[in-house]
């Protein structure tokens, strides 16, 4: 039973993950498209928030295997 649980944990933090990283994409292509002069910055911030997300991201998947045990 723990592990089922587990396993929904892991899935629901990696569809917010996925859902925040889509969000951060579709947001910076969009600035991009309205101002190409600040593609350095948008691209710059954009990825540093994508690493941000896939971290807490990794946090919960760890954090979910070790409550498995």
């Amino acid at each position: 039973m723990t592990g089922s649980l587990s396993a929904i944990g892991v899935g629901i933090v990696v569809l917010g993950a996925a859902l925040g990283i889509g969000k951060i994409g579709g947001s910076a292509v969009e600035g991009i498209a309205r101002q190409p002069e600040a593609a350095a910055k948008i691209q710059t911030a954009m990825i540093i928030a994508a690493a941000l997300i896939e971290g807490a991201a990794l946090f919960g998947i760890v954090a979910a295997a070790i409550l498995t045990k």
